[in-house]
């Protein structure tokens, strides 16, 4: 890296840094030239000269001193983002600051001892002051950048809030525009009136498990994660249809083990997948479709089907797949991994537990 290069990079880390924050905008009109008289003493306030130059040398050295600071804030904000661990984050924040502002501090005071620029008079007495203002300023600087942090992470968690309810709108609407409409109330009724007239009792049993999906389908967007265990149930509801449409033509493997029933996933993730299934494939009780549901550790979901090509392919809008990365995204720090080769698509879904929901 050329050295003008290097030189833009760290002007632009330190603009970022300090200037862009109001953090430092509001530590510098008094604390500057509050720590510029306890470090240079009297003189500092007996001439002109004095004074601009102590004040501007002092601004350097809180500059200097201020970049570290920032940077271990951020970096103990990034291991501990969440709102429940203010405590921990303020009380490391606060060491961290008393650990560099006394290194910093004593470097300094060394350096007006040993040069005494601008005629200071730093004494034993003064350097006790100096500590004590330093102590009362590292308290104040981190209840400045806890408010800071936590008026953003709040702002933050508004603004996510308000786009996981967009994104559940969408999936209710992609939901509702996939199933609740004519061509699948027509298939559905179809099914239904050969029923009635050859097997009332499994025509009765369809409408309760058209009932089922309906109600799930119009309810489980309120919330923002289900759990396994509920969308499970709903599949199950959703697969009777299925089942009952195409007979042996369309099978599902449910393989799912009992410790991870209890974990969430965005709800309709499941149903959407089927329903990505049944649309792309060609479903034959000579060549069934077999879509595959099972656990594979580490709290992960695997949701697996065999291609089948159609002799009419459709047009793939990826709505679906895209619904399900936007809630991930939002939700989880892992997303949906996808794997579409000739045989086998398959969708690896993380499963969300509250260590893993995004803070």
């Amino acid at each position: 890296m050329s050295t003008a290069l290097l030189y833009n990079k760290i002007g632009r880390q330190i603009w970022l840094s300090l200037f862009g924050r109001w953090i430092f905008a509001l530590l510098v009109p008094w604390f500057v030239p509050t720590i510029s008289y306890l470090l240079i003493g009297e003189p500092y306030l007996q001439s002109l000269y004095n004074f601009a130059g102590g004040t501007l040398m002092i601004f350097a050295m809180t500059i200097v001193a201020f970049v570290p600071h920032d940077r271990a804030a951020r970096y103990i904000a990034q291991k501990y983002p969440s709102l429940d661990s203010t405590i921990k984050r303020s009380a490391l924040t606060a060491v961290a600051f008393w650990i560099l502002t006394f290194v910093f501090v004593t470097f300094y005071m060394f350096f007006i001892m040993r040069f005494r620029p601008f005629e200071a008079r730093l004494d034993a007495r003064m350097m006790i002051n100096v500590y004590l203002f330093e102590f009362v300023a590292v308290i104040l600087l981190t209840g400045l950048y806890e408010i800071n942090y936590s008026l953003n992470k709040w702002k933050s968690l508004k603004i996510n809030k308000e786009a996981i309810k967009r994104a559940g709108m969408q999936g209710q609407l992609q939901s509702l525009k996939s199933q609740v409409n004519p061509h699948f109330l027509f298939n559905s009724l179809n099914t239904l009136s050969a029923l009635i007239s050859d097997e009332p009792k499994r025509a009765e049993q369809f409408v309760d498990e058209m009932a089922r999906v309906y109600r799930y389908l119009l309810q489980t967007n309120q919330d923002e994660l289900t759990s396994l265990a509920a969308e499970i149930r709903f599949i199950r509801s959703y697969y009777h249809l299925l089942r009952t449409r195409y007979d042996t033509g369309f099978d599902l493997v449910i393989e799912v083990n009992d410790e991870d029933l209890g974990k969430k996933i965005p709800p309709l993730t499941l149903q959407l997948l089927l329903e990505n299934a049944v649309k792309h494939n060609s479903i034959l009780e000579s060549n069934p479709l077999r879509v595959q549901i099972r656990s594979l550790g580490g709290d992960l979901l695997e949701i697996s089907n065999n291609r089948l090509t159609k002799s009419t392919p459709v047009r793939s809008t990826r709505l679906g797949l895209a619904n399900i990365m936007a809630k991930y995204e939002l939700l989880s720090d892992r997303l949906p991994l996808i794997d579409n080769n000739e045989a086998v698509f398959t969708v690896t879904l993380p499963l969300i537990t509250p260590k893993t929901v995004s803070a």
